[in-house]
């Protein structure tokens, strides 16, 4: 076997031109290799199917989450953890991947089963969030209400740092809808019967 490198990186920047020029569906394994030279073999060495090309740094992305989990001091609040897990996985989205970021979602947005692989993606963050939370001594449900309120905060940044013309840093974003949600969180809190 002969060592192609940068043979990964190729594969994935193809696959995500032909999914947006030719459709998903209609796009095969087979035709992404042959784009650049490579066999489908070397495709399914690097992944177990043409969606993975998409959704390859999933690990990855979960792996900063729970790394800024770990890093924030002991008594840090749960919304205070789930903060600097943000702003770990913010790393993720440099502005260079900006364009990358938007017509991956563009294509990921035109075919059902792949929006249905990222929410399951989605969930599956959300759940080793908690998990995270929960070895840090967060108890329920504070650990799920955090977790998925974190994952929630990051999927609306993330819509709003692909958006035409945005230039904030996706950190900036994040840190803006984390208070968003504080503020109102806190509104609601303060109209419940008993609130001040």
């Amino acid at each position: 076997m002969r060592w192609d490198p940068g043979a990964r990186d190729r594969l994935q920047a193809a696959a995500l031109e032909l999914f947006a020029t030719r459709g998903f569906e209609e796009t095969t394994a087979a035709e992404i290799a042959a784009s650049v030279g490579l066999t489908e073999r070397t495709f399914f060495r690097h992944f177990s199917d043409k969606r993975e090309a998409l959704f390859d740094g999933q690990q990855r992305l979960a792996g900063a989450f729970l790394a800024g989990l770990g890093d924030a001091p002991t008594g840090t609040s749960p919304m205070g953890m789930v903060g600097a897990a943000l702003d770990a996985a913010a790393a993720f989205f440099p502005d260079e991947r900006r364009s990358y970021s938007r017509q991956r979602q563009l294509v990921i947005s035109r075919t059902p089963s792949l929006l249905e692989r990222e929410r399951h993606k989605l969930a599956e963050l959300a759940s080793a969030v908690g998990d995270g939370l929960r070895r840090r001594g967060v108890p329920e449900p504070a650990a799920t209400l955090a977790a998925e309120s974190g994952v929630t905060v990051f999927g609306i940044a993330f819509q709003q740092w692909i958006g035409e013309g945005e230039r904030r840093s996706m950190a900036e974003i994040q840190r803006t809808v984390l208070r968003e949600l504080a503020a109102v969180a806190s509104a609601g809190a303060a109209g419940e019967p008993g609130g001040s």
